[in-house]
């Protein structure tokens, strides 16, 4: 399996790009000067609004505590820890406010002039198949990631795991029945 593995725990935390909160960065592609995709976890500790990104698509899950509710232009949002990811313009820059406590959460950032992204839920047993040239797993649980070939890669939590230029189906084992884990992707427009 020619697979990177990035553990968040792993990462030095910076301020977000508004100076509000801290986040880390598991993955700017192709590169982080001139990123089409990123990958990140955000740490909210208090009520403050997210930072303008402007040319972007994103996706927004809570990998941990309780939730958050999101002010868009079309009113507000509840994101729960067990519930999907929340996808919007990053020139929206939403209102941020806790449910219940601070909460981890996982981004996804894709350039829309650069192509497309997507995140969904990953569910143990399901075959993930993607022919996106950006493929990851993020996992908040200890997990298993399968390929076809039978080779078992073992995450540790909160870990990235992620490859380019591959379309071998993935499959996510956890000894968790619903495990916290999400199958990201992003692809190039033609050129």
């Amino acid at each position: 399996m020619n697979i990177a593995v990035v553990r968040c725990d792993e990462v030095p935390p910076t301020l977000w790009k508004n100076g509000k909160g801290l986040v880390r960065d598991l993955l700017h592609w192709p590169d982080e000067a001139h990123w089409q995709a990123r990958i990140s976890v955000a740490d909210i500790d208090v009520d403050s609004p997210f930072s303008v990104y402007d040319d972007a698509e994103r996706w927004f899950s809570v990998v941990q505590g309780h939730g958050v509710r999101l002010r868009l232009p079309d009113g507000w949002h509840s994101v729960l820890a067990d519930g999907p990811a929340l996808r919007f313009r990053g020139e929206d820059a939403p209102a941020c406010e806790l449910i219940d406590g601070p909460t981890r959460d996982l981004n996804l950032m894709c350039r829309r002039s650069a192509g497309h992204g997507e995140m969904a839920a990953a569910r143990p047993g399901e075959v993930w198949h993607s022919t996106a040239a950006l493929r990851a797993l993020f996992t908040a649980d200890a997990a298993t990631l399968l390929d076809d070939t039978g080779s078992e890669l073992h995450l540790l939590p909160f870990t990235l795991a992620w490859a380019a230029g591959t379309d071998a189906p993935w499959q996510l084992r956890s000894a968790t029945a619903q495990p916290r884990a999400w199958w990201l992707a992003f692809d190039p427009l033609p050129r």
